[in-house]
């Protein structure tokens, strides 16, 4: 298992996906690493659609269209129920969007302790991949995870490397 800094730094938005199965052992280790993520007062307000059978990977495809979603055998698809999701009291801030964005953080970083490849995927018609896949009504739709072994050209974009310095990040107070 590599270094958690190693891994963090070494995940990119892999767009440039082969058409090679995913053996199981590995999807099922990436959901359960999705599984072990924390969410506020442990609610889990969220589920994971497993995405394999071709009539549903047509469907994500007609929502989504990418070129390297149509590569792929596996997609996961991440949604939240914000009334099952913990609400603080202070402010009503509702923590379905955050809980399911851990979730999905966890998913991106064991797609690449698997050595697999993965992008977010946030741009997609959620209504219409609802009214397409009804299990997934009454949810908040928020990311596309296309899973698959990366290309052998593919590479992290010039802008992967950016980041803010610390001193620009980081404020101590």
């Amino acid at each position: 298992m590599q270094n958690f800094l190693n891994l963090a730094k070494e995940r990119y938005s892999c767009r440039q996906l082969t058409d090679k199965l995913v053996e199981t052992e590995k999807i099922d280790r990436i959901l359960a690493a999705a599984i072990a993520a924390p969410t506020a007062k442990n609610i889990q307000p969220y589920k994971i659609w497993k995405v394999t059978s071709a009539d549903g990977l047509s469907k994500i495809q007609e929502v989504a269209k990418f070129p390297f979603v149509k590569a792929v055998n596996l997609v996961l698809v991440v949604g939240v129920k914000n009334e099952d999701a913990f609400i603080r009291p202070f402010d009503n801030l509702n923590y379905a969007q955050i809980d399911g964005a851990i979730v999905a953080t966890h998913i991106m970083l064991a797609v690449q302790a698997e050595n697999l490849g993965t992008t977010w995927v946030g741009y997609f018609d959620a209504p219409k991949l609802q009214n397409l896949i009804p299990e997934m009504q009454g949810y908040d739709l928020i990311a596309l995870f296309p899973i698959g072994y990366p290309a052998e050209n593919s590479s992290p974009s010039p802008r992967h490397t950016e980041r803010k310095n610390i001193s620009e990040a980081v404020q101590e107070i």
